[in-house]
């Protein structure tokens, strides 16, 4: 990470500025040197690149990514920090190696602002999200016409742990290996923040993001399924999936692949997913 000395935008400056997290608004300010480095790291953004980062608040990230030499469009849905990022950042603003835009993330449309403007085909996604929103937003760009080429994002610790490190599969973990490969990169603790979260966080990195999991398989329909499986998880597989077929035909089905009628769906691994979206009527 480039040093920045006296100038306005050093992570003394941004710590010392003085605005209440809006907790509304799931607010909590990132304050340790070290896990912006690993964000920055993790993400591997170079000269050149272009960072779709989300929920910037008073910039500290920000400052790092422009730190790179990146070009970054930065996506704050609070006023009040669009103002605060404007007076920081107006020099990178007039170069054009930044873009600020007030907008709800789950909404807004990429094709439009500094996609639009840079001509953008390609692009990293960093974020320091709200947690609620964890789903919905790893749903959004995963799933998006014009993906990004990776994203690495803050979110609960367990929340990592289940995606890139338990053996027990989940909706959430089953969604994100579709279409890229996870990996958990370190924990964030709370008292790294500002306010400090009532839970721990970690740093998750999702490489490799493509449809190319979906060549042979129809999307909606591999979703369809999966979802079913797990409708009641205290349910063995079989009996989730007898809306595919009878409970012989799924029995059949499942036991071609390996696997037992006691099979559980945390227990059934993406490739057999895939295999068990094909095979069911």
């Amino acid at each position: 990470m480039a040093t920045m000395g006296n100038r306005v935008g050093t992570l003394e400056n941004f710590l010392n500025l003085n605005m209440r997290a809006k907790k509304h608004l799931g607010q909590h300010f990132l304050t340790s040197k070290a896990a912006l480095r690993d964000i920055v790291e993790a993400a591997r953004v170079q000269k050149g690149d272009v960072v779709l980062e989300v929920g910037p608040g008073r910039g500290v990230l920000t400052r790092s990514l422009l730190d790179t030499g990146a070009r970054v469009v930065a996506i704050e849905a609070d006023a009040d920090m669009i103002d605060v990022l404007e007076k920081t950042f107006a020099e990178e603003m007039l170069s054009d190696q930044l873009l600020l835009v007030k907008s709800d993330v789950l909404k807004i449309h990429l094709t439009t602002a500094a996609f639009r403007k840079w001509g953008v085909s390609k692009y990293k996604l960093v974020a320091n999200i709200p947690y609620y929103i964890t789903g919905a937003f790893l749903r959004r760009f995963l799933t998006a016409q014009m993906q990004p080429s990776s994203m690495t994002i803050l979110v609960q610790k367990e929340v990592a742990e289940r995606i890139a490190k338990d053996k027990k599969e989940t909706v959430l973990s089953l969604s994100v290996k579709a279409f890229g490969v996870p990996r958990y990169v370190s924990l964030v603790p709370a008292r790294y923040f500002n306010p400090p979260p009532k839970v721990d966080s970690a740093i998750l990195h999702i490489d490799s993001i493509s449809r190319n999991f979906f060549a042979d398989v129809d999307e909606k329909r591999f979703f369809k399924i999966v979802k079913a499986g797990f409708a009641s998880k205290r349910k063995k597989l079989v009996n989730n999936l007898t809306s595919f077929g009878s409970k012989e035909d799924v029995r059949k089905v499942m036991h071609g692949l390996g696997l037992t009628e006691n099979a559980r769906p945390e227990d059934v691994h993406l490739e057999e997913w895939r295999d068990l979206s094909l095979r069911l009527k």
